[in-house]
């Protein structure tokens, strides 16, 4: 699902930049922030733009495939 963050909404998140996104650039990177029920994905070149939710457990089921785990 995608969802159009509002600023207001993209402020109150503490969101963590992913260690594999780095460029010469420092703004090509994926971040991450977790809520109470929610992890949103975002690109960092579209802020505040639009952004991924995922329930917990699809972030876990994801992040484990894709570690290969």
């Amino acid at each position: 699902m995608i969802h159009k963050a509002s600023a207001e909404e993209a402020t109150e998140l503490e969101w963590l930049r992913s260690s594999y996104s780095s460029s010469g650039d420092g703004n090509d990177c994926v971040e991450v922030a977790a809520a109470p029920g929610t992890v949103h994905v975002r690109d960092s070149k579209d802020l505040p733009g639009p952004r991924l939710r995922f329930t917990p457990t699809t972030w876990e089921a994801f992040v484990t495939y894709a570690s290969g785990s």
